[in-house]
């Protein structure tokens, strides 16, 4: 008995490691005592006679003091278990056949050794009545029985049973099984129908936990990782109620509209998206907000109080000559000017009419597009003016009179005015602004009749180019 009750102990600590649920737990252990009904033993041959006095253990029942019956059991699906038990007895109450019409006689047989071994297939209605305490069963089977040193037989079993599960480890079992034999109460050799009761701990183990999360990996959806049995065993690292696999920030608390991120600034956009987490601002400016509302965050923003466009930093542009022409577009920042003439001055009639005044007085050596030396300072006052006006574009345009050929005088007039241009270009005046033509005698301002005429028909002139 010593060595049943260090077995007791071990299976204390096995079943304080394990987890009860069948489906998962499929292997059991439960010991504990039996007692043997020796009013049964020897009880009349009606089967209504088989329960009288049932509950009189007092008088009929035989225990040992000890531990006496050993169950394994493995679960085989749909509610049923298949086990086998082990039991010891000493039979010391026992009623010798019974005579009609009176009590029941107890006697000792002689402390007859009681030894089975039974085989049952056992229903449990645990899942029916939906309680995770409460599991009454049912069972039926067979085994064998040796009773006393001659006394042996088989029996074909049925019974109840009631489990109450005191943790979802240890369940405290009681079963009851009546034990049909169907030899003959008189034969000294038989075993006659008797009953057998048992009252132990269940402990039930075998299911596999990976992690250690109290969850067993075949309903473990992260069986390597330990986890919340809210997520099927899967991780929630922040603690936010968002498992990792679906929370998009799985080491930061979060919300559940975040995807498990945080939102700091409050803003609607998640920290981990959101260029200024700690402080609200716009989507379109991912969360950076902008306080002049010209669409610049007010961090990129060198003006940020200040509408302005992006190109100049989120500042206004300047227009430092006030002629309501931004700096940006003005050809002539500094000197006010107007908007058709890109912030530059207009050219004046005036100074056109200067121009020309000049551009009469140029002389040439004849029949040639060579200055005469007189006209260099005339063409450097031409120059002057043009400088004064430096976006402004111009036309020189050579005439000639009629004394030579249609030709000669077209080839003439149109070298003379590029001659002009030449000049004026080596003076500093940008190459695009100026153009040349000539027209030959095509187009007269005086009478070719008269050397007077004729002087005033010679001539360059310049034109704006507007």
């Amino acid at each position: 008995m010593k060595h049943l009750n260090k077995l007791f102990a071990l299976l204390m600590l096995l079943g304080l490691s394990s987890q009860a649920q069948d489906s998962n737990n499929k292997w059991a252990i439960g010991f504990g005592a039996n007692a043997v009904d020796g009013g049964r033993v020897s009880a009349a041959d009606k089967f209504e006679n088989q329960f009288s006095q049932f509950f009189d253990a007092k008088k009929y029942w035989n225990i040992l003091p000890s531990v006496s019956y050993l169950n394994v059991s493995r679960y085989v699906g749909n509610n049923f278990t298949f086990g086998v038990t082990g039991s010891v007895n000493k039979i010391s109450r026992f009623v010798p056949e019974r005579v009609p019409f009176q009590d029941y006689v107890v006697v000792n047989p002689g402390d007859l050794n009681y030894y089975a071994v039974d085989g049952t297939v056992k229903y449990s209605f645990q899942s029916l009545i939906k309680s995770k305490v409460i599991d009454p069963s049912a069972h039926v089977g067979g085994g064998y029985t040796w009773l006393g040193d001659d006394a042996k037989g088989g029996t074909v079993n049925g019974g109840l049973g009631l489990t109450l599960w005191l943790t979802e480890q240890i369940g405290l079992s009681w079963t009851s099984s009546y034990k049909y034999s169907f030899d003959s109460r008189e034969d000294a050799t038989a075993v006659p129908t008797h009953m057998q009761h048992f009252l132990g701990l269940t402990f039930k183990f075998g299911a596999k936990d990976t992690d250690k999360d109290g969850i067993y990996d075949k309903d473990d959806a992260c069986p390597e990782v330990p986890g919340l049995k809210a997520f099927n065993g899967c991780p929630d690292t922040d603690g936010d109620g968002i498992e990792d696999s679906k929370d998009a920030c799985p080491n930061e608390a979060g919300s559940v509209e975040m995807n498990g991120c945080p939102d700091t600034d409050g803003d609607g956009i998640a920290d981990k998206d959101d260029a200024c987490p700690e402080v609200a601002g716009l989507k379109s400016l991912n969360g950076c907000p902008d306080a002049d509302g010209d669409g610049i965050a007010d961090k990129d923003d060198k003006c940020p109080t200040v509408k302005g466009p992006k190109e100049n930093g989120g500042c206004p542009w300047p227009d430092r000559d006030g002629d309501s022409v931004l700096d940006k577009d003005d050809k002539c920042p500094d000197v006010k000017g107007t908007v058709a003439n890109q912030g530059c001055p207009e050219v004046s009639d005036e100074a056109i009419k200067r121009l020309n005044d000049y551009a009469k007085t140029i002389l040439f050596d004849t029949n040639k597009d060579t200055f005469k030396q007189q006209s260099y300072a005339v063409l450097q006052s031409i120059a002057a003016i043009l400088k004064e006006y430096p976006y402004s574009k111009f036309s020189i345009e050579g005439h000639t009179d009629s004394d030579g050929g249609d030709d000669f005088n077209q080839r003439l007039s149109d070298a003379r005015a590029n001659a002009v241009k030449k000049y004026l270009e080596e003076q500093g005046i940008d190459q695009f602004r100026l153009s040349a033509l000539g027209y030959g005698e095509t187009k007269p301002i005086d009478t070719n009749k008269t050397k007077a005429g004729k002087a005033n028909n010679r001539r360059v002139e310049v034109k704006l180019v507007k």
